[in-house]
């Protein structure tokens, strides 16, 4: 049976970090939230229906990979919780993965420098800033990527994945 694996956490968090290593040992599909958005999302802001309908669509993405008998691993800011029990009650054996990690520490990590943008208001709407990111309520599984390293947070959630 197909599964799916929905990475959450803030920019910065280590999702695509975490994922980029899982794909090598496990045969998923990745669907990054950067590339879903440059492509099938390109129309879609940072409003709040606008993030809702990228849930929407994310949504209908792994329904069809994992109907297809495809394994899928997500990599989304996904900072509604609403949005995020929505799409683990449409998908079957959706797993929610919080990427936890806190604001100074993804700020810190910023390779991009979407939080300077963000804090200088050249970035409007940008979770953690000026948009409010909700963790989740009862996650089924939490990798803490400010205390554990990437070799240990890889660790746990294979032995996560080997117990699906």
């Amino acid at each position: 049976m197909s599964y799916t694996l929905f990475l959450t956490g803030l920019s910065g968090s280590g999702k695509s970090t975490i994922a980029d290593e899982i794909i090598k040992k496990y045969d998923l599909v990745l669907i990054d939230g950067d590339v879903l958005r440059m492509g099938l999302c390109d129309d879609l802001g940072f409003s709040l229906n606008d993030r809702k309908e990228n849930m929407r669509r994310l949504k209908h993405l792994c329904k069809m990979f994992n109907d297809n008998g495809k394994n899928v691993i997500t990599t989304f800011i996904s900072p509604i919780e609403n949005e995020r029990i929505k799409n683990k009650d449409f998908i079957n054996n959706c797993y929610i993965i919080q990427i936890k990690c806190d604001l100074e520490t993804c700020e810190k990590r910023d390779v991009k420098g979407l939080y300077k943008k963000a804090r200088l208001g050249i970035i409007k709407e940008f979770t953690g800033i000026d948009s409010p990111y909700e963790e989740p309520i009862n996650p089924d599984l939490i990798l803490d990527t400010k205390n554990d390293n990437l070799e240990t947070c890889v660790i746990q959630l294979e032995k996560f994945i080997n117990k699906i």
